[in-house]
């Protein structure tokens, strides 16, 4: 399943839905790439591709500095996991490849 690409998420999260935008290059089983977000942007650490699930984690700086660990699946052009905001749980996201 190819993940190379530009993709759109939406984190539902308790502070309302978080946009974001993130470039997908996958080499073998290692994923790499950058997020950018209003609350953050930078590269992707720790990728990771098996078949069609993916993993990432990506840093924050707003409201406060931390380490957001992503999990997911691609289907198609479709993106949808959860995302784990350290002691403040875990919220869903879900994302579409862009143009």
């Amino acid at each position: 399943m190819a993940v190379d690409g530009k993709w759109e998420i939406v984190i539902n999260s308790p502070l309302g839905a978080q946009k974001a935008t993130l470039e997908l290059v996958a080499d073998g089983a290692s994923l790499t790439g950058t997020q950018q977000a209003a609350q953050g942007s930078g590269p992707l650490e720790n990728g990771k591709v098996d078949g069609n699930t993916i993993s990432w984690s990506a840093k924050i700086s707003s409201p406060m500095p931390m380490t957001l660990d992503f999990s997911g699946a691609v289907d198609g052009d479709k993106l949808s996991g959860s995302v784990k905001a350290g002691s403040f749980g875990s919220f869903p996201f879900t994302g579409s490849r862009s143009a």
